[in-house]
């Protein structure tokens, strides 16, 4: 609409000098070299507009000579880079199908027609991968990290490529590098966190950690939930050669994340062990009503070592009380007063648990039939339904199984991987046997009743097998195509890491 204005404004100038020009005639007279030409003033005007198109068509032309061979330069470089532009598309199409016949026919065209183009290396290393060209994608990669448009996304591949092949050195360094180039990079500063939880380099991993809040890459609370579990970390280390620079990291672990089980356990341990007893308990009892757990139970009940048998079962019915009802108060009482010798506290707390019982559960109401009445088939009934209850919950991470908290997970390198749970594969074949027969033998390993009030000592262990060592830490995350365990690999995995059976150990694992 405004160009059909514009052109009518236009044409009525126009018309409009035309007329004024006609309403005023003149003429016009020209002498040159001997020649005399008389013309009126309107066909002067036509004829110079005439002589300035043709003028203007004359410099076009000599121009366009001139310019043809940069344009013919042009026009073959737009055509290559049309080419190049289409291959790059079908080939990626062609890498997301997985046809790998296909993807090496356009990366070749690509390479061909533009080699310079991103996402012509980009494919190029995408099709190597495709095709198990390990060599090929490295060198794409690297190709990629020496140019600084694409400098991030050739170290992941690069990253990638050295995880692939287990050379897990190549890939700190690569993933160490990328962090240095972009903080904000997310996956390098993971994977460098990663890597020095593995190394068990704690002072390391709470320095990139702080690095990690600084440039953003960390909310506030995913920020303070690592670094608890990192101090934890840092305190469990410590705890043997300098017990008071552990209990303060320990005591600023919960400050962070008052719901660690680890850290208030840890704190309150090592509290206790100062005389801080109030502190400890305040401590273990915020972490219990956030989450009830056995080892909370267990440091709470020791908090005073010259307390008695009946002080400590006072003590631990006071912190079962919130939350109501839960499953591990009443484990915790019965524990309690099975050494205080409150047999019917201990009937009664397990008494509602005995309709569906686990195995902590079974193993507690045996121990309880043979102290409190030496009824050895009560207690090898309830042994041996201790081996057909369902599992209690474990420290779990990844599919592995361990009967400690741990930082990291040994399978993946997570951080704060370990969750309390109950195991995603049940004990089974030759596993469940060797249970059978320790839980068999176990009522003969329970101490006997106190003599004079005092407490019953603790049988010794029997010979301890090698114990299976865990797999090393190994980052192994930020493998963008790899599909990750089966179910069922998760499963084997699982069993597979449960510890052997060790007698007396593992009642008083079960106890726990």
């Amino acid at each position: 609409m405004i160009r059909v204005v514009v052109f009518l404004i236009l044409a009525g100038l126009a018309a409009s000098g035309a007329v004024w020009l006609a309403e005023r005639p003149g003429e016009i007279a020209i002498t040159w070299l001997g020649y005399r030409a008389d013309t009126s003033i309107t066909m002067a005007v036509v004829a110079l507009a005439v002589v300035a198109v043709l003028a203007v068509i004359l410099w076009s032309l000599l121009r366009l000579v001139f310019r043809s061979p940069r344009l013919v330069t042009r026009a073959l470089q737009e055509r290559r880079r049309r080419a190049g532009q289409t291959a790059i598309s079908r080939g990626l199409i062609a890498v997301g199908a997985g046809d790998t016949r296909a993807a090496l026919r356009f990366a070749g065209n690509a390479e061909r027609h533009a080699p310079t183009e991103p996402l012509a290396l980009l494919l190029r290393a995408q099709t190597a991968q495709l095709s198990g060209d390990r060599a090929g994608a490295d060198a794409a990669f690297r190709a990629m990290a020496e140019r600084s448009d694409m400098r991030l996304l050739g170290l992941r591949g690069l990253y990638v490529e050295a995880q692939r092949r287990a050379d897990y050195g190549a890939a700190q360094r690569f993933a160490e590098e990328a962090a240095s180039a972009s903080p904000t990079v997310g996956w390098a500063n993971q994977a460098v966190l990663e890597f020095r939880c593995a190394a068990e380099d704690w002072t390391g991993a709470l320095a990139v950690l702080e690095n990690n809040r600084k440039s953003g890459v960390l909310d506030r609370e995913a920020y303070r939930r690592q670094r608890a579990v990192l101090l934890t970390a840092r305190a469990l280390a410590a705890e043997e050669s300098d017990r008071d620079a552990a209990r303060t990291l320990a005591v600023d672990a919960v400050k962070l994340a008052p719901d660690l089980v680890p850290a208030a356990a840890l704190a309150g341990r090592l509290l206790a062990e100062a005389g801080e007893t109030r502190k400890a308990g305040k401590i273990i009892e915020a972490a219990w009503k956030a989450n009830p757990h056995p080892d909370l139970a267990e440091t709470y009940t020791h908090l005073r070592l010259a307390d008695s048998a009946r002080d400590r079962l006072a003590r631990i019915e006071r912190l079962a009380r919130e939350p109501a009802g839960h499953v591990e108060g009443a484990l915790a009482v019965a524990r309690a007063a099975l050494d205080a010798h409150k047999f019917a506290a201990a009937r009664a707390a397990l008494a509602p648990l005995t309709a569906a019982p686990t195995q902590r559960v079974a193993v507690l109401m045996a121990q309880l039939e043979k102290l409190e009445h030496g009824d050895e088939g009560r207690t090898r009934e309830w042994m041996a339904r201790a081996l057909r209850a369902a599992r209690d919950p474990a420290w779990t991470a990844d599919g592995f199984v361990s009967d400690r908290w741990l930082p990291v997970s040994p399978v993946t390198g997570r951080l704060d991987a370990f969750q309390w749970k109950v195991p995603l594969a049940e004990l089974g074949g030759s596993a469940g046997e060797d249970v059978a027969a320790v839980l068999i033998e176990a009522p003969r390993e329970v101490a006997s009743p106190p003599l004079n009030g005092t407490e019953p000592a603790v049988p010794p262990p029997r010979a301890a097998q090698p114990a299976r060592t865990p797999p090393p830490i190994v980052p192994l995350a930020h493998v963008p195509d790899d599909p990750g365990p089966e179910p069922e690999a998760i499963l084997d995995v699982e069993v597979a890491n449960e510890p052997p059976p060790q007698g007396w150990q593992r009642i008083r694992q079960l106890f726990r």
